[in-house]
């Protein structure tokens, strides 16, 4: 999934820095919706089978519980709708 990633952060042209900062929200949003009652593989759900209302919850996370900035959801969405 990372070379994914890299390819097309690559296509549109964004920079190292941007694609590894948006690479860390990618992995943060599927951590957040690991399932912990599972172990190993079984615990991961495919990013594929996460939609608008995983991404919602994800962005109300951040700012309920982690109290970021709007600037920072903005790019937490960015990276996960990519």
């Amino acid at each position: 999934m990372k070379e994914q990633v890299h390819e097309v952060m690559r296509f549109f042209h964004y920079s190292p820095r941007t694609e590894r900062s948006y690479w860390d929200w990618i992995q943060r949003y599927l951590r957040f919706h690991r399932d912990p009652r599972r172990s190993g593989v079984e615990a991961w759900r495919h990013p594929r089978s996460l939609g608008g209302t995983e991404v919602r919850s994800f962005l109300g996370h951040l700012a309920t519980d982690r109290h970021v900035s709007a600037s920072t959801q903005n790019q937490a969405l960015g990276a996960v709708e990519g």
